[in-house]
């Protein structure tokens, strides 16, 4: 009894032996195939659940790539924004910048009228009823300090001798002045010297002077 149990311990130690890599592989799987072609297998246990995105079977819909929201820890580090306060700076000092830019490009500035003098006279006559005609061009320089183009919509002018105004004129629709840009306007006022100031016409057509001034004022 005790030499069979002995023979039986001989033997079944003899048979072990170490496994070869091929005999290994074929344990493992038995077609040949390698490990990493089995299905996906979810195991949930009683602290997890199952994907709300693919039930579990480790793949999707094809055609729903882009319709799928994919489950990211919240520890993630792809969630976490980087660099925010530079983002934050950045894009404040831009948006002062560019309002700055703004103001100072689209703030009114003021435009300035020069008066540069009288260019011509054109006199004439009336020797029934005594009066002068005066048609008096006059000129002027507005000056646009802004960084838009200017539109002068009507000038106002009046001459005045001796404190009455002798002479009316407006102009609507001028021209348009390119911005910092200057531009020479001229304007003819007509002009009459007649009733109280009758005596003008003698002054005028005095034959012993030969240029006769008159002083005028323009507004």
């Amino acid at each position: 009894m005790g030499k069979s149990l002995s023979l039986l311990a001989k033997r079944s130690c003899s048979d072990e032996r170490p496994l070869q890599d091929d005999e290994v592989t074929d344990g493992e799987d038995g077609d040949g195939k390698d490990v990493s072609q089995f299905p996906y297998v979810e195991f949930t246990g009683r602290d997890s659940v199952t994907c709300p995105t693919c039930q579990g079977t480790g793949r999707i819909p094809r055609g729903q790539e882009n319709q799928l929201v994919a489950l990211i820890p919240y520890s993630d580090q792809r969630l976490r924004p980087r660099r925010t306060k530079l983002y934050v700076t950045a894009s404040v000092l831009l948006c002062l910048l560019l309002s700055s830019l703004a103001v100072f490009f689209l703030f009114p500035r003021t435009i300035d009228v020069s008066y540069v003098g009288v260019k011509s006279v054109f006199v004439s006559y009336d020797q029934e009823k005594r009066i002068v005609y005066l048609n008096i061009t006059n000129t002027l320089n507005i000056t646009n300090n802004n960084y838009y183009s200017v539109e002068v919509a009507n000038i106002t002018a009046q001459v005045q001798f001796a404190k009455t105004v002798i002479g009316k004129s407006r102009i609507s629709n001028i021209t348009a002045i390119s911005p910092l840009d200057m531009q020479q306007i001229d304007y003819t006022v007509p002009t009459v010297l007649a009733e109280e100031m009758s005596y003008m016409y003698d002054y005028c057509t005095l034959q012993t002077i030969k240029v006769h001034n008159i002083v005028v004022m323009m507004q």
